[in-house]
């Protein structure tokens, strides 16, 4: 297979962990026979000094002749928000590329992993039967999009956001959510709030009207109050999680303080046709920036997700998950998801670069493994 994949690192640690996604991408296209080229554009503030725009025209055509973007983070240091360098940055960039290129859903995974619970802020006792969660944002609706307006009424300031969804939005958000439970455990929450949103119940309707292409997939509803109270008293009972965008982008973080640290955490942004944009959600974090002490799991992560979503590569991403996985198990931690009392426990603190080098390690022998397998299938 040959894809083009624009790169997109950002600020801040974006440009140390989209190096180490990097490699595991090149590694990848090495063992599978895959050919990747990947082109890096300027978005951010790094795009903002060279150009003096956050989403430079450039940064857009690139995006537009590739087949996948993979982007890093945006934003600047919090006491240096009022500068024109960061003013609305994340807005004019990171927004910006969704409304431009139409990404009508987002993925976030959730999921905890065996050897890092310890690191998860519920009890053990609640998460005992595993915590793997998908929630399936729209992304195109919502007040996001809507009218916003501030004015005085009565000499008394006044501010609204209007919230609009159409039957086709939600149509797309649910066939999406449908497709990925069906790969699971054919089980879907459709979270709203009908009892007193009339976008929801238009929601709920649609979203059953769907229902009916899916009948393996179970589907129940859930107020979004009663959900966001359910993830924190019991995780393990969602699968994936269909809902609108301003409830999916509380639940979705929400559900990433589950696994410990954002540094755990992958995303994809896609349109209908299947383009996508693929990032971590945890920021550009500029107080380790350039300190070599970023995680890279998320970034990695990410390309897995891409792998997958835009190119069809289970094979590869399901390698990449595992070795990230036993890589975590080998006891390498880097200091956000490093817990003081493992000190004794086979745990090693590490940097960014010696975590992925611990991911690629095992992604050897990952291969090796099914390779082996692959070959005593043969001689069956």
């Amino acid at each position: 297979m040959k894809r083009t994949i624009a790169v997109l690192p950002g600020d801040g640690i974006g440009s140390e962990v989209m190096a180490e996604a990097l490699r595991v991408l090149k590694f990848i296209a090495a063992k599978f026979g895959h050919e990747f080229e990947t082109k890096e554009g300027t978005v951010g503030g790094a795009a903002f000094e060279k150009f003096g725009s956050h989403l430079p025209s450039e940064t857009l055509e690139l995006c537009s002749a590739s087949d996948a973007i993979l982007f890093g983070s945006v934003g600047g240091p919090i006491n240096e928000m009022h500068k024109p360098k960061w003013i609305d940055c994340e807005r004019n960039s990171i927004l910006a590329l969704r409304k431009h290129f139409r990404f009508a859903i987002n993925l976030r995974p959730a999921r905890i992993y065996p050897d890092m619970i310890g690191i998860s802020p519920l009890k053990a006792s609640v998460i005992k039967k595993g915590v793997d969660i998908v929630i399936v944002r729209e992304l195109l609706g919502d007040a996001y999009f809507g009218k916003h307006n501030s004015f005085e009424r009565d000499g008394k300031r006044v501010a609204t956001d209007e919230s609009e969804y159409t039957e086709d939005q939600v149509k797309t958000a649910a066939h999406a959510a449908f497709k990925t439970a069906r790969q699971r455990s054919k089980h879907l929450t459709s979270v709203d709030k009908a009892n007193v949103l009339t976008t929801s119940r238009l929601w709920r309707q649609v979203v059953h009207e769907v229902a009916q292409d899916y009948k393996d997939v179970e589907v129940s509803d859930m107020l979004v109050d009663n959900c966001a109270m359910q993830l924190i008293l019991d995780p393990g009972q969602f699968d994936v999680i269909v809902t609108s965008n301003m409830f999916g982008d509380i639940l979705s973080d929400a559900a990433a303080a589950l696994p410990g640290s954002l540094g755990l955490m992958a995303s994809a942004s896609l349109t209908e046709a299947g383009f996508g944009l693929y990032e971590p959600p945890g920021g550009s974090a500029q107080d380790i920036a350039g300190k070599g002490i970023a995680n890279p799991i998320a970034q990695i992560l990410s390309t897995a997700l891409m792998l997958r979503h835009s190119f069809a590569l289970t094979a590869e991403a399901d390698a990449i998950e595992a070795a990230v996985e036993s890589a975590l198990r080998a006891g390498y931690r880097t200091g956000d998801i490093y817990d003081q009392s493992e000190k004794q426990d086979g745990k090693r603190l590490v940097g960014t670069t010696e975590m992925a080098d611990a991911i690629l390690h095992e992604l050897e022998n990952h291969c090796a493994v099914k390779k082996k397998e692959k070959g005593s299938l043969a001689t069956v």
